[in-house]
């Protein structure tokens, strides 16, 4: 019997388990990606007070500090909690593990585009991770999705790698912070296009050769040449397994109570995968400590 189950290795998983294990308590980390979750993705961590890094960097030192007081980290992919009285059940494949207390923190995952050859295409011309794939584009035209902070910091560290940068955006202006804006404006190899949304994907001889986009307003359909495109047009809560608990809203995120508690007792959610408004490092790092802390205390 684990003192505490927790359900992804990313910022949050990974401070809850550093916490709870650091006042004695028995964890185990569970996800079926490499630890530090959406870190891996970042190019550079700039918002995160005193640290300044490769987002893989600062996610191996979290996962280090976090194996250092005891806590075990498993690869698998969760399929089903169970609550029963006295303790939870936590399926992974073919096994299963019991556990006083279960800690969901499985983040988010990117938003797909859902246009004609997007599934097929997917890391054959079309990927959700600049830092990943970028490199594969030297030298050639790529194509950005999206007008938030997350596209406009991917086109600018893109433009350091490829030849061009498009960047198609629904509305006419960019949701991003103006820090970001003013970063990309700098910048002469990347070009906006504004009110333009996916429509297909252009594919010659099984390698993306454009995006076919249409009007926001009048509909007229148009194809900008490119050779990748990058779509970061939103994320979506991954908490399918949960369903049956009855512990999500309407949009899928996990409402949590001041003690990152849900509404059926013994079971936690932190980070990106609860209800909030600001999803960010600093803030899924607040809920894990906040968690194991708390989870730890019970224990006592």
């Amino acid at each position: 019997m684990l003192d505490l189950v927790i359900i992804g290795a990313g910022p949050a998983g990974l401070t809850a388990a550093l916490y709870a294990s650091r006042a004695g308590a028995s964890v185990l980390v569970l996800d079926s990606g490499a630890p530090g979750g959406k870190l891996n993705l970042t190019a550079e961590i700039e918002n995160y007070p005193g640290v300044k890094m490769k987002g893989p960097e600062l996610a191996y030192s979290m996962y280090e500090q976090c194996l250092s007081f005891g806590a075990k980290q498993e690869y698998g992919e969760v399929t089903k909690i169970e609550n029963l009285d006295d303790h939870k059940v936590v399926y992974v494949d073919e096994k299963r593990y019991e556990t006083k207390y279960v800690l969901i923190a499985t983040g988010t995952k990117e938003r797909k585009m859902n246009i004609p050859l997007e599934e097929e295409m997917t890391g054959r011309g079309v990927s959700y991770c600049a830092v990943c794939d970028g490199p594969f584009f030297k030298g050639k035209t790529v194509t950005v999705v999206g007008g938030g902070n997350s596209a406009i910091e991917e086109s600018i560290y893109l433009s350091d790698i490829v030849e061009k940068v498009n960047v198609v955006v629904r509305r006419d202006v960019l949701r991003a912070d103006q820090y970001l804006v003013n970063k990309l404006n700098q910048r002469e190899n990347i070009e906006m296009h504004y009110l333009k949304k996916p429509h297909s994907i252009e594919v010659v001889d099984q390698k993306v050769t454009g995006l076919v986009v249409e009007d926001s307003k009048t509909g007229d359909i148009s194809t900008i040449p490119t050779q990748g495109i990058f779509p970061f047009i939103g994320l979506d809560p991954i908490t399918d397994f949960v369903k049956e608990l009855d512990i999500i809203d309407e949009y899928g995120y996990i409402p949590v109570d001041d003690n990152q508690e849900t509404k059926v007792s013994g079971i936690f959610a932190a980070g990106d995968v609860t209800t909030k408004q600001l999803r960010q490092v600093v803030t899924a790092t607040n809920d894990g400590a906040i968690a194991g802390q708390y989870i730890a205390s019970l224990l006592k």
